[in-house]
């Protein structure tokens, strides 16, 4: 009907510049473009809502080192069971621990990265920042180095992860303390407002 009158109203425009320019009248708008467009507007309107769920995640003291939190990332949000699709930010609210996805099958990764982190950036008296004690300007190097946040797909109600790929807490501090970590998720649930089964 949009389409319809649109070309009627555009064909009857030309017509008056038609009578001054010589200009045929013809419409702007091809039928096939006018179907497209509204197939468009039903698929959008039949398209569930976009919905969002925030969570935070509370996290004991760990050692220094590195720790897949995969699982607590679902237990902490078991919303993301309900997602069709959609996108999880993951986001630690401190300074001196990071977040990153690294291999979740061989424990020597978890070491050897954590090595690597120290290669990095070592402890020394080097640093002008040390107000609390020598492994605290390395931890906040290695936060800037790995990073605060992770953005991971959700598909058909689980973290759309790679087989061999697991969330990692860094923490950096011989002492850090318990850990706040932010969960952000948006996207579509399913349809039928069901979940999907527990994780694989």
């Amino acid at each position: 009907m949009i389409c319809s009158a649109t070309a009627t109203a555009n064909a009857r425009a030309l017509q008056k510049l038609g009578g001054i320019r010589g200009l045929a009248a013809r419409p702007s708008r091809s039928p096939a473009r006018c179907m497209a467009t509204a197939q468009d507007a039903t698929a959008e309107a039949a398209a569930p809502p976009v919905a969002w769920v925030q969570r935070t995640l509370s996290l004991p003291q760990h050692r220094r080192g590195c720790h897949i939190i995969t699982e607590k990332i679902y237990e902490a949000a078991p919303e993301i069971a309900q997602f069709e699709v959609g996108l999880a930010n993951i986001f630690i609210m401190h300074t001196s621990a990071s977040l990153t996805i690294n291999e979740n099958a061989s424990p020597d990764v978890l070491l050897d990265l954590n090595d690597a982190l120290d290669r990095i950036a070592p402890e020394g008296k080097h640093y002008r920042h040390d107000d609390e004690g020598p492994d605290d300007m390395p931890a906040h190097v290695k936060s800037s180095v790995m990073g605060a946040s992770l953005t991971v797909p959700i598909a058909k109600g689980r973290l759309a992860l790679g087989t061999w790929q697991g969330i990692y807490l860094n923490e950096h501090r011989d002492r850090g303390g318990s850990r706040t970590i932010m969960l952000t998720i948006q996207g579509q649930r399913r349809p039928d407002g069901r979940a999907y089964g527990r994780h694989r």
